[in-house]
């Protein structure tokens, strides 16, 4: 079995676990105390904050270990807004974020507070300008991934740090998939990660609050970790994160290298081998293992569970496989394809073999999935005649309505229309991104009396 999901969790690296193993016996006790098992417990503490420390560039006493990087974001989203509330209450995130900063904007704007999204390109990044106006005299907090977690694109941190200094304003930044690699660069205030991405234990995250930053801490007191993060620390869990972020930096330049190969080698043999993908996120600055590429006519479930039978562990951002029956928000800000979406992210160790493998089951297991459904052969011929028609694919979910768009463009002369009917969410991506793909003209959307009119020209 390939395991091709690190982006979601990376495998325990062999430092992690035997740290945690080690640590079991000498962290048991409480750091807090003053005997000799509380002393021994407090210097693995304090040993692992200085080595989680040093690996992300900020001083021990401005970092915390939390029990997740969902709430190291929390806290550090909500302690940041709340040390600065007489600034003002509006927050900034790009619209790709992950869903723990998205779901702390919303839970703020709930609150009464103000929200601006700043929108990417098709690559998945945010253009430092367009983040640089969006800044306010009220704006309280601004965040930024450095990686997104779905594409891999990697985020103009530095100079989006640089209109945010000169502001005024403190930058989160969500490192998540990026810590693992190297540090942050770029005047940051605020900086969250996560254990289980580069190969820690789960249940460990780690806040950096530089000093300086204003900073009001939710919620009841607690003296540990600065007030930052209530409970005792899960002391073998924490010992064993430093050490396997120490552990996976020391290895990080090599093995970017030979994965940067890699997902090269998938990126530019995927469209080769099987027909209408769009590969998406940037070509050049990405995170080393994470390659996303989306297929024309398949639905995500499908393609998903039969690589898995094929052996290989992947996941994806497809509506097809979401019980919502809507694209991934990183999908849907970028405007790409969404249908068929497969997220390979190779972890540490991955062999040339494994991913020769895949690139050998991929074409068949496409062109299987797509035969299930009826889709058309990427070579078929199209017709030149007929009346402009309207497909009624009222609830059919993704990826049909474009299924059976490409089935009737043929029966349309040249300059005729398709109306496509569809409450599909997915449609309003995967409608446009056919089109383009397809060289026929996508004329735009109209409300109809159930779902929404889809309407495309045929060009030729």
């Amino acid at each position: 079995m390939a395991y091709f999901d690190a982006a979601s969790a990376a495998p325990l690296h062999p430092v992690a676990r035997q740290a945690l193993l080690a640590s079991l016996d000498e962290g048991w006790a409480d750091p807090a105390r003053l005997y000799r098992e509380g002393r021994r417990a407090r210097l693995l503490l304090d040993a692992a904050r200085e080595a989680a420390a040093e690996c992300v560039g900020c001083r021990a006493d401005e970092l915390v270990f939390t029990p997740s990087g969902t709430r190291a974001v929390h806290s550090g989203v909500a302690g940041a807004l709340a040390g600065r509330r007489r600034v003002g209450r509006h927050l900034i995130v790009s619209a790709v974020e992950h869903s723990s900063v998205l779901h702390a904007a919303e839970a703020h704007e709930a609150a009464g507070g103000s929200l601006t999204q700043v929108g990417v390109d098709r690559t998945g990044a945010v253009d430092p300008a367009a983040y640089a106006a969006a800044l306010r005299e009220d704006t309280a907090l601004a965040c930024l991934q450095s990686a997104n977690h779905e594409v891999g694109t990697e985020q103009p941190v530095t100079e989006v740090a640089e209109a945010c200094r000169a502001a005024g304003v403190p930058l989160l930044v969500d490192a998540a998939q990026s810590l693992g690699w190297g540090r942050v660069e770029g005047d940051w205030s605020l900086l969250t990660g996560s254990a289980h991405k580069w190969g820690g234990p789960s249940g460990v995250g780690l806040l950096a609050v530089r000093k300086g930053v204003r900073f009001a801490p939710q919620g009841p007191g607690d003296e540990r970790e600065s007030g930052r993060a209530p409970g005792f620390e899960n002391l073998p869990a924490i010992v064993a994160a430093a050490a396997s972020l120490r552990a996976v930096r020391a290895e990080a330049a090599a093995e970017a290298a030979r994965l940067r190969e890699l997902t090269e080698r998938i990126r530019a043999r995927v469209p080769a081998l099987v027909p209408d993908v769009e590969v998406v996120g940037d070509p050049a600055r990405r995170l080393p293992g994470v390659v996303t590429f989306s297929c024309l006519y398949v639905d995500g479930e499908t393609l998903l569970h039969e690589l898995d039978r094929a052996g290989f562990s992947v996941s994806s951002g497809s509506s097809c496989t979401s019980s919502t029956l809507t694209p991934s928000h990183v999908l849907r800000a970028m405007g790409v394809l969404s249908e068929g979406n497969v997220r390979v992210s190779l972890p540490p160790g991955t062999v040339a073999e494994d991913v020769e493998r895949f690139l050998e089951v991929l074409p068949g297991t496409v062109a299987a999935v797509r035969e299930k459904l009826g889709a058309p052969a990427a070579t078929e011929t199209v017709r030149a005649a007929g009346p402009d028609l309207v497909v009624d694919a009222l609830g059919r979910r993704c990826p049909i309505p474009v299924i059976e768009l490409a089935k009737v463009i043929g029966d349309v002369p040249v300059g005729g229309t398709v109306r496509v009917l569809s409450d599909d969410e997915a449609a309003r991506l995967d409608i446009p991104a056919w089109c383009e793909m397809r060289g026929q003209e996508y004329v735009g959307e109209e409300p109809a009396e159930k779902g929404t009119a889809y309407l495309v020209r045929r060009v030729s």
